[in-house]
């Protein structure tokens, strides 16, 4: 072999073997942005979080990965933001138990009506099934980033109280289009007319008294300035709202090894701060409105009652949410 073709070929394992880390290095210098989506007001406590993480990534990673964030249900409504993280369009977003269940309906089973007392319960459930969701999620191409909570669901109501289910008998309640609980709940009391909707079409419905109920958070309640067009509250807890943050794992793979583990690294720091956060800023969003609103506490038997029909919601959901997770947590 001449010595000029021995070069050659040592120049040419030398370019083979130097073109991983050269496209490591133009990845890393290149910019990269991430966009997510959410429900949220940017000033909320959940766009505070985001925030936060948002300038941790860009500090962290020298400006090299951005979050841009599309805020207040501007990228559609949870479903289609999913839809949307799947094909490419939104590198991810920050969704609740409904978006979540377009990715596995098992994650319902945790927001179920009746199933749990505190949030302690919820989170005891919430690790036994996480590791099968996280897993099944990643099978079809969503890295689960963190989870996050919206907070303790109770019954709202303008001009009346909801004391027992039966109150609910000829009222308006709001319900999120894709919801598949609440129709199962309203068809065990029977000659409820609930309105469906979605998170951004509330607002106009209560102002036009389309809606006269709403089951709902109270920090989501007043942030979202339902609670202004209600005035009355059943204090009893119907529901643990749930959320988490989701990604593309497509997306995530595209990043160099340390910029992807400062995004994945921070956004579980973001979403335990979350879950801390909304809990707090829930409860007292709950004080307040109790001081502005005629509020109902339930006796033991009225309690009784929900959770009869809540029972009976649960039973007829089992074939809809599979698995057996309804079950695994306890709610039926």
């Amino acid at each position: 072999m001449s010595v000029r073709l021995v070069a050659a070929t040592l120049a040419a394992g030398f370019v083979l073997m130097a073109a991983p880390e050269l496209a490591e290095a133009q990845a890393r210098d290149a910019k990269t942005t991430l966009k997510m989506a959410t429900q949220a007001p940017p000033r909320s406590p959940w766009g505070k979080v985001f925030r936060t993480w948002s300038k941790a990534v860009e500090q962290k990673t020298n400006k090299g990965v951005e979050i841009d964030w599309l805020w207040n249900g501007t990228a559609g409504p949870e479903h289609a933001v999913v839809g949307k993280i799947k094909s490419g369009q939104l590198s991810g977003g920050a969704i609740t138990a409904v978006g979540l269940s377009s990715i596995d309906k098992r994650f319902l089973a945790l927001q179920m009506p009746g199933a749990f007392k505190n949030w302690g319960e919820l989170d005891r459930a919430r690790a036994k099934l996480a590791p099968d969701l996280i897993e099944a999620a990643k099978k079809d191409g969503f890295h689960i980033g963190g989870f996050g909570d919206v907070g303790v669901g109770r019954v709202f109501s303008k001009g009346f109280a909801i004391k027992v289910p039966n109150d609910l008998k000829g009222k308006r309640p709001g319900q999120i289009t894709e919801d598949i609980i609440a129709p199962k709940i309203y068809e065990a009391i029977g000659g409820v007319s609930a309105v469906p909707s979605s998170i951004t079409g509330f607002l106009p419905n209560l102002n036009s008294g389309r809606i006269n109920v709403m089951n709902t958070p109270s920090l989501a309640a007043e942030l979202l300035q339902w609670a202004s067009r209600l005035d009355h509250v059943n204090t009893t807890a119907t529901y643990f709202g749930i959320g988490a943050v989701v990604m593309s794992q497509k997306e995530l793979d595209k990043l160099p090894a340390d910029q992807r583990e400062i995004v994945e690294s921070t956004g579980k720091q973001a979403a335990e701060a979350l879950t801390k956060t909304i809990r707090r800023e829930d409860e007292k969003a709950f004080d307040r409105l109790k001081k502005k609103m005629t509020t109902h506490e339930a006796t033991t038997a009225e309690k009784a009652e929900w959770g009869r029909v809540f029972k009976q919601a649960c039973e007829r959901l089992k074939g809809a949410i599979p698995g057996g997770a309804l079950t695994k947590v306890g709610a039926c």
